[in-house]
Order: structure tokens, then C-alpha cells, then sequence
């Protein structure tokens, strides 16, 4: 996370806290993913990005990137 601002590393970490409970899920966006990144799934920072993950296992969740729309290219 070096190349975010602070205000945005901030708020992912707010983001993340709001994940880690489901209920939030809808709030939050999550969404499957599709075509060359199918299987994955995203959710909303803000207003113009997006985190990616992945679902391990069960409740365990790799985090894979951080970005805007252009991430889905």
C-alpha cells in the first residue's frame, strides 16, 4: 500500500472492518467478477475504487488489488 495516499489507506482499512461482516456486503457492493477474471470478486472503496479478492477458504479472503475501473481490463 506505499503507492496510495494516507487518506485512502485509511479508508481501506475502514472498508475492510465493514467486510469482515457480511451484513455489510450489500453496502459495501460485492460482486462476483466475470471473463479473464472470473472467480474473483470485488467490492466498493468509494465513488472510483475497488478492491479484488479472492475467497480462499471458508471465511478467508486474500486480498489481490487495489484500483479503479481499469482494473477489470
Amino acid at each position: 500500500m506505499n503507492k496510495l495516499e494516507k487518506a485512502l489507506v485509511e479508508e481501506v482499512f475502514e472498508k475492510i472492518e465493514l467486510f469482515k461482516n457480511k451484513e455489510n456486503h450489500k453496502t459495501l457492493k460485492v460482486h462476483k467478477l466475470h471473463g479473464k477474471l472470473a472467480g474473483y470478486f470485488s467490492f466498493s472503496l468509494n465513488y472510483k475504487f475497488r478492491i479484488v479478492f479472492l475467497y480462499e477458504s471458508g471465511n478467508h479472503v486474500v486480498f489481490l488489488d487495489i484500483g479503479d475501473h481499469d482494473l477489470y481490463k
